[in-house]
């Protein structure tokens, strides 16, 4: 079997974040009293890199392997970009965030941006739990401007009840935010760009206001995509799109089930439970790299009690 690869997340302090890495994945957080709202788990970013734990690549970077490695790491047939094309994260969204959109691919170098369409799975949830997504029937490009300057947008904007195992397609330009008390593991292209429409009248973590992006939002949103494609899948492909490939695996105490695969890479993401890959054990919140390899089309896990696999994979381009 080949080395997996792991990394060392970076955590993000947010306004509305808390302490969820710590309490439902028992991580040892860098600061008591700090309230984390983001844990990057694999990125390559100039501020911000994954550092492989251990193994043949110990101490390397995400961008070294992507751009020294790049074919025996992560295969053939992948973009031609200089950077690892997505960013996968763990979110504790105490509070609920900003309303905001990310900004079409057409749009970006006109706003000095970048792209982001993205996926969510729900990890924790309460029974109150919603997201945000598009404008409530009626409302149109002219009353959505006046409810921002009058501070009354929460009003118009639609809200869908979501539960633990529940899933949701983004793509750029739709508005939308996370609601409170809700653990999500996201995957989205490699962009940080975020564009603010609305922040619920609350206060920084330096006590003032935060910066809202209105111009720019208003260029950036799609005002005719007003409900998500959503869903719950225990087994099976979740999200198929031109950036990224998202696969849901579940699994009974006891079960040894295999995971097809095709020779490139993949990211395998421990949602819930406790699983074994070769002589290596996973538990909830585990993030690893499964190499490529022209030798395995498989992946067999083994759950030491009911268990939650999503895998990860970019889509090959076609040449």
């Amino acid at each position: 079997m080949k080395n997996i690869i792991k990394f060392t997340p970076i955590y993000k302090e947010r306004v509305w974040g808390g302490r969820a890495f710590e309490e439902v994945y028992n991580r040892d957080l860098p600061d008591s009293g700090v309230q984390y709202g983001e844990s990057w788990e694999i990125v390559d970013r100039a501020a911000d890199q994954s550092i492989v734990v251990d193994g043949k690549y110990a101490g390397k970077t995400l961008n070294e392997l992507w751009i020294h490695n790049r074919e025996e790491v992560f295969g053939k047939g992948l973009p031609s970009v200089d950077s690892f094309p997505l960013l996968l994260k763990i979110l504790d969204a105490r509070e609920k965030l900003s309303l905001q959109v990310h900004p079409p691919e057409a749009l970006c170098l006109e706003l000095e941006a970048e792209p982001k369409t993205e996926m969510w799975y729900i990890a924790e949830a309460s029974n109150q739990s919603v997201i945000y997504y598009g404008l409530q029937d009626g409302v149109n490009e002219e009353h959505f401007k006046k409810s921002i300057d009058l501070g009354n947008l929460e009003a118009n904007v639609k809200s869908f009840p979501v539960k633990k195992g529940d899933f949701i397609f983004l793509p750029s330009g739709c508005l939308h935010a996370i609601g409170e008390g809700i653990v999500i593991f996201e995957i989205q292209e490699n962009s940080d760009t975020t564009f603010r429409v609305y922040d619920w009248n609350r206060l920084g973590t330096d006590g003032k206001p935060r910066k809202l992006h209105k111009e720019e939002s208003l260029l950036s949103i799609d005002f005719k995509d007003n409900t998500p494609l959503m869903g719950c899948l225990e087994n099976g492909p979740l999200i198929e799109c031109p950036y990224f490939n998202v696969d849901i695996l579940t699994l009974k105490e006891g079960d040894n089930t295999a995971f097809k695969k095709n020779s490139n890479f993949a990211i395998y993401i421990i949602v819930e439970g406790s699983v074994r890959f070769g002589d290596s054990r996973f538990g909830a919140g585990d993030f690893f790299l499964y190499p490529h390899d022209e030798q395995v089309n498989s992946i067999e896990f083994h759950a030491d009690r009911k268990s939650t696999i999503l895998r990860t994979t970019i889509p090959q381009v076609v040449t």
